[in-house]
């Protein structure tokens, strides 16, 4: 019995010793993931995150801003394991080989979209015609400083000049930072705002009208790629892999983007 005993308490310190040594193996593999994304993503990434975190390991690190600005920050020298833009200066950084060939891979489309304050009055915006009255009826509007590059604000301003009406417009504009157009009408501070649609869904206080119509719309397709030099390539490309799988299209849709 003693024996028997001894054997059982040295299969039990065994098995503990066993399980401390994985564990410390799998600390020591767990890699730090480093992402530059633009800000279009940044509900659906912060709510992914926690959940590739948890079952990989691995932490994730990540710099939110606009396109432009991430495109700068890259092409001047800045790394990342992960970074996550719009289709067509991701093609451009890879041809700078500032991103690692064969690792791009399409996360969603987001549409330019207009908002209103939560309970308000839905404006008329099913035609260009329509969305010009209502834009001309309206107190004030918000988007984003075509000055600072952002996607959304840059295309709006073309939009209003489409429409003949951007001098008009020019005395009730609000023009913002990135991904505050949503914010500023949910306290009542513009009474109409464009931005991505993924900065208005999360916005608790604003709400969605829909997409800028017919020929004035636009989707943007935001991919992501693994940045070249990374030294947790293998990291890398598993979160991207993870974005871009069927278990986060439902998160990716709930944050008013359309999975690819």
């Amino acid at each position: 019995m003693i024996w028997m005993s001894r054997v059982a308490g040295f299969s039990i310190a065994a098995i503990i010793g066993l399980l401390f040594s994985t564990i410390s193996v799998a600390i020591a593999n767990a890699a730090e993931i480093k992402v530059l994304a633009s800000v279009a993503l940044a509900a659906a990434i912060n709510e992914l995150k926690p959940q590739f975190e948890r079952t990989t390991g691995n932490t994730v690190s990540v710099s939110y801003s606009i396109v432009a600005e991430i495109r700068k920050r890259v092409l001047e020298g800045e790394t990342a394991d992960v970074i996550v833009v719009s289709r067509p200066v991701m093609d451009e950084l890879q041809t700078h080989a500032k991103v690692a060939r064969g690792t791009i891979t399409d996360v969603a489309g987001i549409a330019a979209a207009v908002t209103v304050r939560a309970g308000s009055p839905k404006p008329d915006i099913s035609s260009p015609e329509a969305l010009k009255r209502s834009l001309l009826a309206a107190r004030s509007i918000v988007y984003t400083d075509p000055a600072r590059g952002g996607l959304s604000g840059v295309h709006f301003a073309r939009v209003l000049d489409r429409l003949g009406i951007a001098e008009q417009m020019k005395p009730k504009t609000i023009l913002v930072p990135a991904d505050e157009s949503a914010a500023v009408v949910s306290k009542g501070e513009a009474e109409i705002g464009v931005a991505q649609a993924s900065e208005i869904v999360p916005v608790a206080g604003a709400q969605l009208v829909g997409p800028l119509p017919g020929e004035l719309g636009l989707v943007t397709v935001f991919s992501a790629g693994a940045g070249e030099g990374s030294k947790v390539q293998e990291a890398a490309r598993s979160l991207i892999q993870f974005i871009t799988g069927p278990a986060s299209a439902p998160v990716l849709k709930s944050k008013g983007m359309e999975p690819r």
